[in-house]
């Protein structure tokens, strides 16, 4: 089922949908906090994007299009009713496509710590030193380079084991599906001119002290789409929903409750 997608799923499937759609260079592991705490209420979809975690790389030549291509395919597959996608950085852009795309599919959608602009000039030249660097040291190197920006200084620090866990989990990453995202990310539009007409319930969330998607940015997106709500994460970076993730849930579950009612 969808091309060999590595698709999870936690809760009964007669409750509301909520599919989430991780960050790069991660894979489904990273919303596990997120669907402990919800799935006795909800329907909770995880999935490993193309070419990371389980789900197979392939030729490595994908798009943004591609990956919104492929959750269409798991809500057409698994007969989904307007679920509520939630998606971190690069499952944000996913998101973001997705609705712009289609939004009546959704019943609402969820932002965290992620952003609607297209790679700038600047941007672009990161992702190709990014893909050099995958060519010249394998995906360690990028890895490793990386995920520390993720995460405060203190949460490193003061959760060691965790975090040098989350560090092995993703050194083994295949390197054609890291550099096949880093080609997407680079070639994804730009949907902040859509932003104004979403008209599904949003919330945003964004790590107080994340650097790669800091807090002004989201709250300057929020600011374009209509009734859309907002919430700064205090110690934590960029992984908000991982790092501090007790705030998250709640304001997730909230949200939730308030599409559907209880």
């Amino acid at each position: 089922m969808n091309n060999n997608l590595a698709i999870y799923q936690d809760g009964k499937d007669n409750k509301k949908p909520i599919i989430f759609i991780h960050g790069f260079p991660f894979d489904h592991f990273t919303w596990y906090k997120q669907v402990n705490f919800l799935k006795s209420t909800y329907h909770c979809i995880t999935y490993d994007i193309r070419g990371l975690g389980e789900s197979p790389a392939g030729n490595g030549q994908f798009t943004m299009e591609l990956f919104v291509d492929d959750l269409f395919s798991i809500i057409n597959d698994l007969n989904l009713e307007k679920p509520v996608i939630c998606g971190l950085s690069m499952g944000g852009y996913i998101a973001l496509r997705a609705v712009e795309r289609e939004q009546g599919k959704f019943g609402g959608i969820i932002l965290c710590d992620t952003k609607s602009e297209a790679d700038s000039n600047e941007g672009k030249l990161g992702r190709a030193a990014a893909i050099k660097n995958v060519d010249k040291n394998g995906a360690r190197g990028f890895v490793e380079g990386f995920i520390p920006k993720c995460f405060t200084e203190k949460f490193i620090t003061l959760n060691k084991k965790e975090y040098e866990e989350i560090l092995d989990r993703y050194i083994t990453s295949d390197p054609v599906g890291i550099k096949g995202c880093l080609l997407a990310m680079a070639g994804r539009t730009d949907t902040t001119n859509f932003l104004p007409k979403i008209n599904i319930p949003a919330l945003l969330i964004c790590g107080g002290e994340d650097r790669i998607t800091p807090p002004d940015v989201m709250m300057a997106m929020a600011g374009k789409i209509p009734g859309s709500k907002f919430l700064i994460i205090p110690e934590a970076a960029h992984l908000s929903t991982f790092e501090n993730e007790k705030p998250v849930n709640l304001s997730i579950s909230d949200f939730l409750d308030n599409i559907n009612g209880v």
